[in-house]
């Protein structure tokens, strides 16, 4: 019988980073997680136990944290492109190099009206990117999750596909919740990544709170629409978005009416709804 390898790839996952910036008047503070595959000749690796093209995934660890020390992680974006070239142009054998990073958002603690210089609060949402690179090109893609929203007017769901098993109302009038996981790709070109993703997730957020919803979908849809429209330098988005069911409690059995105002939040069984946007 002869076999074949396919496809293979290895690397680091889930090496946690904590970067603080000391600064006269504050401290500036990253929290991430980052993860590293590399894709190449390592067909010996597998067939032989020949390890001499074989990096270790523990020096991958160690690379995250002087390359932070070295040049420390501002957008994470570009801290994932450094990432992706150091291993590219130190390893003739790799032919493809893919860092992902997820990083903890903190707010600073109020303190007399002000944030605080040095003290955090964590949320959470997520700030994402995704970087692979060739020798050739290098696809850089951004996002959030669990940015949790909802809004308790300007949402429906009615006139939809029925059949025996149906027992759902139509309602004109419920609570949209949900919590968002969106990517986005950019096209070539320049991008300032921390401006652009603050004003992603503004335009996200904005259009969810405003658009007159008549499903998920429909109010997914606009989401997306709205991103594409307002900036050029992204050439598609994904979105992900779990209807998170606010559900109206029946108050009959004690002689009282609900009034649309007593709800029970169901986290299981819920609906998921994605699509992916493109310019035409």
């Amino acid at each position: 019988m002869a076999v074949k390898l396919a496809e293979n790839n290895y690397g680091k996952s889930r090496v946690r980073l904590v970067h603080v910036t000391r600064r006269d008047d504050r401290h500036d503070l990253k929290d991430l997680t980052v993860g590293i595959q590399l894709e190449g000749d390592f067909e010996t690796a597998h067939t032989a136990g020949d390890n001499r093209k074989v990096l270790p995934t523990d020096t991958m660890k160690n690379t995250v944290y002087v390359m932070a020390r070295k040049h420390p992680p501002k957008e994470i974006e570009d801290f994932a492109q450094r990432l992706v070239a150091h291993f590219l142009e130190r390893n003739p054998q790799v032919s493809q190099a893919r860092v992902e990073i997820q990083e903890s958002l903190w707010e600073r603690v109020p303190k007399e009206g002000r944030p605080h210089p040095s003290a955090f609060l964590a949320t959470a949402e997520k700030r994402t990117t995704e970087v692979t690179g060739t020798r050739s090109r290098v696809s850089i893609q951004s996002g959030l999750r669990d940015l949790v929203l909802l809004k308790t007017s300007g949402s429906g769901f009615e006139e939809f596909l029925r059949d025996e098993y149906t027992t759902l109302k139509d309602t004109g009038d419920r609570i949209l919740s949900t919590a968002v996981r969106a990517r986005w790709l950019y096209g070539p070109g320049a991008v300032a990544f921390g401006e652009c993703w603050l004003g992603v997730r503004r335009t996200l957020v904005e259009t969810f709170a405003d658009h007159p919803s008549r499903s998920v979908q429909h109010t997914l849809y606009a989401m997306g629409e709205a991103v594409l429209k307002l900036f050029p330098v992204i050439t598609e988005i994904g979105i992900s978005m779990p209807n998170r069911h606010c559900l109206p409690v029946d108050l009959s059995p004690f002689q009282l009416e609900n009034r649309n105002d007593i709800f029970v939040p169901v986290d299981e069984p819920h609906g998921l709804i994605e699509a992916v946007l493109k310019r035409t």
